[in-house]
């Protein structure tokens, strides 16, 4: 069923949607590993598109920046057009020391600042897990392939530019590994239509120092974060 931000026919998007932030990321995703590729949506420059990694039927699509952009793409996809699993693939911040710039940061769970949850009417605290089976698989895809990552708890936030300086980093004291702003709606609205989520993250700078992945490191770090979402969707 069409929405007012997909206008995919029924059938059109498959059971896995890889989400990064940026809808130019999922053109050069599909462009650059996927076969027999259809655009699905373009409605706000939002582009979605299905094609096949090694023979089997995988979306991509954008869901922009900050928690209610990925809450409306989340809930439509699961909702409207019955995907089971969405894997976000995006940046983040380094907050910990022990994360280092280009590490893969598999997220467990999610901190935030965002009022998101209320909607619920919850009478406590609700917190945000991914998906144990897709967070499984990342983490042996990952020891196989050799990549240096992380799992565990990041800060998800509805602010990037903090009015009080170092508020960011006090969240690392709790052991959060890297703050983003799109995994708590993921999670939630994944929980609450009793489907399927995993956050995996690139570190592309920290707040501990200046160092930030160049362009170029960006293009190769985020391919063995793309490869890995892939592998996924075959599961």
């Amino acid at each position: 069923m069409k929405t007012f931000h997909n206008e995919a026919e029924p059938g059109q998007i498959a059971k896995t949607v890889l989400m990064p932030g940026d809808p130019l990321r999922a053109k050069y995703i599909a462009d650059h590993y996927l076969e027999n590729v259809c655009c699905y949506n373009r409605v706000r420059g939002m582009n979605g598109y299905t094609g096949d990694y090694k023979g089997r039927r995988v979306s991509v699509q954008g869901s922009g920046m900050g928690i209610p952009s990925m809450g409306i793409y989340a809930y439509e996809l699961f909702h409207n057009y019955d995907v089971d699993n969405i894997i976000r693939i995006g940046t983040a911040g380094a907050l910990h020391k022990d994360v280092a710039v280009g590490d893969l940061i598999f997220a467990m769970g999610c901190c935030t600042n965002s009022n998101f949850t209320a909607q619920y009417h919850l009478p406590g605290c609700f917190a945000p897990l991914a998906d144990y089976s897709l967070l499984e698989a990342a983490v042996c895809r990952a020891r196989q392939d050799g990549v240096r990552f992380h799992v565990g708890n990041v800060y998800s936030s509805d602010i990037f530019y903090e009015d009080r300086q170092g508020e960011k980093g006090i969240w690392a004291k709790m052991g959060v590994l890297v703050q983003e702003m799109e995994t708590l709606s993921l999670y939630c609205t994944a929980a609450r239509a009793g489907k399927h989520a995993l956050s995996m993250l690139t570190a592309g700078s920290s707040i501990l120092s200046s160092e930030a992945l160049t362009n170029e490191q960006r293009e190769k770090n985020l391919d063995i974060m793309i490869r890995c979402a892939l592998e996924l969707s075959l599961s």
